[in-house]
């Protein structure tokens, strides 16, 4: 691996998980993780995987980087074989698709819409025909617009939302779920905003509480397949939808609002999806598990 891979590889120091960030933009959604400073830690060189994926193939939308990509890798430390699902961050999906390849697992990279039913059946597709099976279902993309006041909230920017955050899980898990067999697993990525309800982000928030919901509902509706539905909550992790979708001032302070008094790193989440995704989590189901450093109150 190049020196572009993050902390791959490397020891983790508490000085290098920072609680600052140099203050920067990005001006599209989805974030580029390549062009983030400092580089997200996706790895923790110290998580030696035990087998608790072994022989498991695993779909994870927004695979490429951020929190998706730091499942991906604890994934396959496990030895679970990968499918990352993204849309155009080709470069961020190469780079994590090298790094599973080095741990010696198999990465299939899937670009396109997930905003589209029929994309999300190719997904499922290509992964039967590569792999003959899914054991893990991630369902982890999301977009955010800061809009102070509800009023300026759009009639697109709110179909937007709900578009790309909410119905992919719906396509995505209606598309698995056929294939999938007793013990398998699906995995929800909602938010610490579902609970806390944000005010500068109404839309993103209603989202992540419909995947609150959507969780319990679903893993009642599927628990005598023998099929567990779970979801994580995250708190304030850096990745690339922090620059794409915050001013460089609110990127300077992101995370400082916690008891912990830093951002979480995406290496911090990834052991959590590995416990819903493994036999560890054998009697967990419709539960949404919290990472978030104790919290925040909205300002």
């Amino acid at each position: 691996m190049d020196s572009k891979s993050s902390y791959y590889g490397s020891e983790i120091k508490c000085e290098e998980v920072s609680n600052t960030f140099p203050p920067q933009h990005q001006t599209r959604q989805p974030g580029f993780e390549y062009l983030m400073i400092p580089r997200p830690v996706y790895d923790n060189p110290h998580y030696i995987g035990t087998g608790k994926l072994s022989n498991k193939v695993a779909i994870i939308s927004g695979g490429d980087s951020g929190i998706g990509r730091a499942v991906a890798v604890a994934f396959a430390k496990e030895g679970a074989d990968i499918v990352i699902a993204y849309f155009d961050e080709h470069e961020d999906a190469m780079e994590t698709k090298q790094a599973i390849e080095h741990l010696g697992q198999r990465c299939l990279l899937i670009p396109g819409d997930l905003r589209n039913k029929n994309h999300c059946q190719y997904v499922i597709a290509c992964t039967l025909e590569t792999f003959g099976k899914i054991d893990v279902l991630v369902n982890n993309l999301a977009v955010q617009f800061v809009q102070n006041r509800f009023l300026d909230i759009s009639d697109e920017q709110w179909h937007t939302t709900f578009d790309t955050n909410l119905h992919p899980f719906f396509y995505m898990t209606k598309a698995a779920l056929p294939y999938m067999a007793e013990g398998s697993s699906i995995i929800n990525t909602a938010s610490i905003n579902a609970y806390i309800g944000r005010k500068d982000l109404i839309d993103y928030t209603a989202t992540k509480g419909a995947i609150v919901s959507f969780t319990r509902a679903l893993a009642n509706n599927i628990v005598d397949q023998g099929i567990r539905v779970n979801a994580v909550a995250p708190g304030p992790i850096w990745t690339p939808l922090i620059p794409a979708t915050f001013s460089p001032d609110m990127v300077k302070t992101f995370g400082n609002n916690v008891p912990m008094k830093r951002a979480g790193q995406p290496y911090e989440l990834a052991p959590v999806y590995v416990l819903l995704a493994s036999n560890d989590g054998s009697y967990i189901t419709g539960q949404t598990i919290h990472v978030n450093g104790g919290g925040f109150v909205a300002s």
